[in-house]
């Protein structure tokens, strides 16, 4: 059965656009963008058309390519200094003579709507709920509890180890928390030995390793769960990191691509700005 991403997402959108009409919140979010590299734009395109529709404000600050990191720097610091602006996100990937960890360093975590800042993930991690959490991580909960996916005690396998979905994922998913917690959780990557035997064992499986089609049937135990995280293109067709096609028939519960943990990302990053204004304006 597949887990319908698009209609998930588009119901949280729902209840962030009424309680933003509802209450008359003027939230904002500010989007920086170095470069001119097509897929950036594309994404921050998306995310601003989607802030407008459940009424979320948005402001892009486009910068050459060959910017100084410290005039990047500069442009984060007005933004964390206006009270006006309740997120800001810089868009990844950012050019080789800037160094990415400084720059996410650099945001208010307070306004670290990606969830990215080491503040943020070190609350996380402790399970603080004093935090945002990284947008990616944070839909797959919600698309497992929207679908009555209890993780409570089950085996659960991440296949990939990124600071952006696989270690925050797995950690999320072992903390004491009811329904999307109590896992036991296995990191799995491309240097794991035995990867087919372990990834039969998982009750629910997370594949997040970049690779076009990487999970097969083979790997994948009978009535599993499967949350394909990635997003590959193979001539003009999208792909996940789960061969779609050969294990859907597989399993219980499957993330499509597109339209299943994607949309619920995009999401999540609408819902960390309405509560980073809640926060800011009380």
């Amino acid at each position: 059965m597949d887990i319908d991403g698009k209609a998930i997402a588009k119901s949280y959108r729902n209840k962030i656009r009424k309680e933003i009409e509802e209450n008359n919140f003027s939230p904002r979010l500010a989007f920086i963008l170095v470069g001119e590299e097509m897929a950036s734009q594309t994404y921050v395109r998306m995310k601003g058309k989607a802030s407008a529709e459940v009424g979320i404000g948005s402001i892009k600050i486009q910068l050459p390519e060959l910017i100084s990191e410290k005039a990047l720097l500069n442009e984060i610091d007005q933004l964390n200094k206006d009270p006006l602006v309740d997120g800001i996100l810089v868009q990844m990937p950012l050019p080789k003579h800037i160094d990415e960890k400084k720059i996410i360093s650099f945001i208010d975590p307070s306004k670290d709507v990606d969830g990215f800042h080491p503040n943020n993930l070190g609350k996380m991690l402790i399970g603080d709920s004093d935090c945002f959490i990284p947008c990616t991580p944070l839909g797959i909960l919600k698309l497992l509890e929207a679908s009555n996916i209890d993780t409570n005690g089950k085996n659960v396998v991440v296949v990939g180890r990124s600071n952006i979905v696989g270690k925050p994922i797995a950690n999320l998913l072992f903390q004491k928390r009811n329904k999307t917690g109590n896992a036991t959780v296995t990191i799995a990557h491309s240097r794991t030995k035995n990867l087919k035997e372990l990834c039969q064992k998982a009750d629910i499986l997370i594949a997040a390793i970049g690779q076009a089609k990487f999970i097969t049937k083979e790997m994948v135990k009978n009535q599993a769960v499967v949350i394909d995280v990635g997003i590959n293109r193979i001539g003009k067709t999208l792909v996940g990191d789960v061969d779609y096609n050969n294990v859907a028939s597989n399993c219980s519960f499957i993330t499509p691509v597109p339209g299943g943990v994607g949309p619920m990302t995009i999401a999540m990053l609408l819902y960390n700005t309405l509560q980073s204004h809640k926060r800011r304006i009380t």
